[in-house]
């Protein structure tokens, strides 16, 4: 199901994520302004015809006219953004985001709003290595998941137009979860493979490896060439949970290393079986 056509939005945000949905929507056909902070931003989206509109100022007059609006900010803006603004979006509007944390953010943001404003949480599980509106692309939805993460707070019709806000942007698949499951899952698949690769670029000395590097070291350090602002803040929003994972992969790791130490190949091979299988699920939902 998608978005009806009628639905006038707004993103706020006008980054790599923010760039991303509003190429996605405009392509399809959508209304889609534009709140940001720089006016160069706001050009750059207008000549590539991404959005209609765009402001660097915040008011009433112009969000009064969007049905939902995108918020695409840190976690911390986005919640001084609802402090500040909130009574500039219209009654019966749908806010939703972009946030890598929610049991932190969801029930604070949703505790704030005033009535007649609801709040669905949703996390695109998209990105690339590099930020800001010039590398935005809707590519990256096309492959990519997408995980909606209501709360008893939230309206069926809201959580209804998150989920057709993700079939519309691309999202190979789109999926529910609570704010708590999603911690847990994003504290192991994202934010804990996001210390591994920060980990490998920094336990040694690398200079000189790239030219004598194959694919293996290549692939799995792709990450971390990283937005150390964004990512500090979210591996402390998520901390009991990114600890509780990283105590997950020592474990496991360390059961490797005394295999090694050991020299007990029976165990080695043991954990390699269960790897390859392992991995064998990830590469089927990739094709």
């Amino acid at each position: 199901m998608k978005l009806d056509k009628k639905l006038k939005i707004c993103i706020v945000g006008l980054g790599l994520m923010g760039g991303s949905y509003a190429q996605a929507l405009s392509d399809e056909g959508y209304e889609v302004g534009a709140v940001a902070k720089r006016q160069e931003t706001i050009d750059f989206a207008l000549e590539k015809g991404w959005i209609k509109s765009g402001v660097t100022e915040v008011t009433a007059e112009y969000l009064k006219d969007f049905d939902i609006v995108v918020f695409a900010l840190y976690p911390h803006i986005f919640t001084q953004w609802i402090e500040k603004y909130q009574q500039c979006l219209r009654d019966g509007a749908v806010i939703t985001d972009v946030t890598g944390v929610k049991g932190c953010i969801v029930y604070k943001i949703q505790e704030m709003l005033r009535p007649g404003v609801e709040f669905i949480a949703a996390h695109p599980m998209a990105g690339r290595e590099k930020s800001g509106i010039e590398y935005a692309t809707k590519e990256i939805f096309r492959q990519a998941n997408y995980i909606v993460t209501p709360t008893e707070k939230n309206t069926q019709a809201a959580i209804e137009i998150c989920r057709a806000l993700g079939e519309t942007l691309g999202f190979k698949t789109v999926t529910q979860l609570t704010p708590e499951e999603h911690d847990e899952m994003i504290g192991f698949l994202s934010q804990l493979t996001h210390c591994i690769a920060v980990s490998l670029m920094t336990c040694r000395d690398t200079d000189g490896f790239e030219k004598y590097t194959g694919d293996s070291f290549r692939d799995l350090t792709r990450i971390a060439n990283i937005n150390d602002v964004m990512w500090s803040e979210l591996f402390l929003l998520n901390k009991k949970e990114l600890l509780r994972q990283m105590e997950l992969f020592e474990d496991a790791f360390g059961k490797l290393r005394k295999a090694i130490e050991d020299e007990n190949t029976d165990e080695m091979r043991s954990l390699m079986k269960m790897s390859t299988e392992h991995r064998k699920r990830f590469d089927k939902e990739g094709k």
